[in-house]
């Protein structure tokens, strides 16, 4: 199948309207069922102190200097952005949670072909219910809505080391691609989405790569000798 890679982050407000035009070029694409989808792991600030005392609107008005009325107006574009796509934001609600253990689980998912699943999980516990998305409980839980084995996600959370070199090697590799931002979407490792972009965008490419990757398929070609054979409606000669 043709892969379609897709880096971002859990508290990415981007990665989640990227993911719903992307999921609606995809679900338009005729060739759909050759398409294999795949989330990487990336962290936008890997340094962040998970505090569930404070808001994603507070935080960053604490990073940029602003007011949280300036911080408020600044969100509310992201906010109308993700209304056009079905999704409901609330920052103020949406609290800081480092994603690393997010990650791992979601890794996990991906050996279970829940990726998908745990994904929008966590984005929208993240963004609309205001979950913190560090939270063995609310992980767990999440787990289990995208249909993963109590005792096998209980086991990722309580030992920090499982799945983290996953984590880690897709950090890694978006830097070998000089991926500096997410959302990010690779096409059959030849061609490059940066950012949430409009729909058209997602349905050219798409199928542009697509048609590559068909080219290149092998066919199966044979030269063949004729003898007596034996067929399915049980005649022979």
């Amino acid at each position: 199948m043709m892969k379609v890679e897709i880096w971002s982050d859990v508290m990415c407000p981007f990665c989640y309207i990227g993911k719903r035009r992307f999921e609606k070029a995809l679900s338009n694409f005729k060739h759909k069922d050759d398409i294999e989808v795949v989330w990487k792991s990336f962290q936008l600030d890997p340094t962040t102190v998970t505090n569930p005392a404070l808001s994603v609107t507070e935080e960053l008005a604490r990073k940029k200097g602003w007011t949280l009325e300036q911080t408020r107006e600044m969100s509310a574009h992201v906010t109308k952005m993700a209304e056009g796509e079905g999704l409901h934001y609330d920052f103020d609600k949406a609290v800081v949670a480092n994603s690393f253990n997010a990650h791992r689980l979601l890794q996990f998912a991906k050996t279970q072909g829940k990726g998908d699943a745990l994904k929008e999980a966590l984005l929208y516990a993240y963004f609309t219910d205001g979950k913190n998305t560090d939270d063995t409980a609310t992980l767990l839980e999440l787990g289990l809505k995208a249909g993963l084995e109590k005792e096998e996600v209980e086991k990722i959370l309580s030992d920090k080391s499982l799945f983290a070199d996953a984590v880690n090697k897709d950090v890694a590799e978006a830097q070998q691609l000089r991926i500096s931002g997410v959302p990010f979407f690779v096409l059959d490792r030849k061609y490059g989405i940066s950012g949430a972009q409009e729909l058209m965008v997602f349905e050219q490419n798409l199928a542009k790569a697509h048609e590559e990757w068909k080219a290149a398929q092998p066919t199966a070609t044979l030269e063949t000798i004729e003898g007596e054979v034996c067929r399915p409606d049980g005649t022979c000669d």
